[in-house]
C-alpha cells in the first residue's frame, strides 16, 4: 500500500467520524445507520446494538427526541490502517446537549455531561468506508446526568 492510499483511506474513515457527529446533532440520526456495515454494532456502556435494523431503530429514537440538542465535539483522531479494507480508530468526544424547547436556536451553556472516547472499527464495503463497529467509552460524566 502506497502513502498516498492510506492516506486516503484514513481520510475517508475521518469523514465517517464527522459525519456520524453532523448527523446526530442536527436532526438526522436515523441517517446514522447507513455509516454502519450491515453487520455493523454500536456499543455504549447501556446499550449494545447489532445490524443495521437495530441501529436505525436506536437512532431513530434519538431523533425523534425533538427537545434534546447536542453538539459532539472531536478531537485528537487517530486512524490506524491495518490493510486495504480494514482500519481501527480512536477520537476523544466531548458532549454538550441540553434538553429544552424543539426547534430552538440557542441552548443554555452548563458544561459538558460526557467527556470519553469512540473507538472504531472500519471496513471497506461495496458501499465505501463504513463503520464495523462503534463503542463509547465513557471517562467522565457529570453529576447531573
Amino acid at each position: 500500500m502506497t502513502d498516498l492510499e492510506r492516506l486516503l483511506i484514513e481520510r475517508e474513515c475521518e469523514r465517517l467520524v464527522t459525519r456520524y457527529c453532523h448527523l446526530v446533532d442536527h436532526g438526522e440520526a436515523a441517517k446514522v445507520a447507513d455509516l454502519f456495515d450491515e453487520n455493523g454494532i454500536w456499543r455504549s456502556p447501556d446499550v449494545t446494538m447489532r445490524g443495521f435494523d437495530e441501529i436505525r431503530e436506536g437512532f431513530e429514537a434519538r431523533q425523534s427526541h425533538r427537545r434534546r440538542m447536542s453538539r459532539h465535539v472531536c478531537s485528537n483522531l487517530a486512524i490506524d490502517v491495518i490493510d486495504e479494507r480494514n482500519a481501527t480508530g480512536c477520537v476523544y468526544m466531548t458532549l454538550y446537549r441540553h434538553d429544552g424547547e424543539p426547534e430552538r436556536e440557542v441552548s443554555p451553556l452548563v458544561g459538558p455531561v460526557m467527556v470519553g472516547e469512540y473507538r472504531d472499527r472500519f471496513v471497506r464495503t461495496i458501499f465505501g468506508w463504513r463503520f464495523a463497529e462503534r463503542e463509547t467509552v465513557v471517562s467522565f460524566l457529570s453529576e447531573s446526568d
